[in-house]
């Protein structure tokens, strides 16, 4: 296990955002190809476009988790119940491991005023940043649901 997380950081790495370097990393699951995985993620970026709400990490995990264990029939109720209990699953699991689902609360930001402008990819930016592992993390927890 594990080949997901290090691709998933790897990829974070690389300049692909949280959500994109989760959702990429799992392309032999998904069947989606980079470009596809990075343009359909791209939105989640930041905790959604760098507002700092839900953790991107997380929302690409969930991307993830819709592809393979999700429902697309509206009136399965069933369906809908075991997805739900899934997604919440695993974010007492990404919860329990990191405080919070929270982009602003995982970066300890209390308060932050959205700003479309990407912060450069620096050595001082990712000192002050816990996303490699964040990205990390929600790539291995959907690696353990998925029993990959």
């Amino acid at each position: 296990m594990s080949d997901h997380a290090e691709s998933a950081k790897a990829l974070f790495l690389k300049g692909y955002n949280c959500s994109q370097a989760v959702l990429c990393a799992f392309e032999d699951v998904t069947g989606f190809d980079r470009d596809t995985a990075a343009r359909l993620s791209s939105s989640f970026g930041g905790g959604m476009g760098r507002m700092r709400e839900v953790c991107g990490a997380v929302s690409g995990a969930l991307m993830v988790l819709g592809i393979a264990r999700g429902y697309s029939e509206p009136t399965d109720n069933e369906a809908k119940k075991r997805h739900y209990a899934l997604v919440q699953d695993f974010a007492a699991r990404f919860r329990e491991k990191n405080g919070s689902i929270i982009c602003r609360e995982l970066l300890g930001e209390a308060k932050t005023a959205p700003n479309p402008e990407p912060e450069k990819r620096t050595a001082e930016y990712y000192k002050k940043r816990p996303c490699p592992e964040l990205v990390y993390e929600a790539a291995r927890i959907v690696e353990e649901m998925l029993e990959l």
